[in-house]
């Protein structure tokens, strides 16, 4: 699985410094965080509606697709950020095995 992230997080990183005429990744760096933050927006409701669709009809080819239009945008706006999926990756290694109440209640309060 981290296979196919590292492949994913190396072309995002290549397209940083491509032309915004080059491709869709290029063109999202080039109009910013907002603008990225907007598509995660947009493919965070995207999979909310498929995952309630499926619910009802059984079929969750429509989930699976938004999740992964999901799960790129959020590693668009990772790298955007200077982050690699590693990091996420470590930080639910770290979690595994706590319980969800215990790891909650161990967060800094905001």
């Amino acid at each position: 699985m981290s296979d196919t992230l590292n492949r994913v997080a190396q072309v995002l990183e290549a397209r940083k410094g491509a032309d915004a005429d080059s491709s869709y990744v290029a063109s999202l760096y080039h109009k910013g965080l907002n603008k990225i933050l907007e598509k995660l927006g947009e493919e965070s409701v995207e999979t909310i509606i498929a995952a309630k669709d499926a619910q009802i009809s059984g079929d969750c080819s429509d989930v699976i697709y938004e999740t992964a239009d999901l799960w790129f945008h959020s590693l668009v706006m990772l790298a955007q950020l200077g982050q690699h999926p590693q990091a996420v990756l470590d930080e639910l290694d770290r979690r595994f095995g706590l319980s969800g109440h215990v790891e909650k209640a161990s967060r800094p309060s905001a």
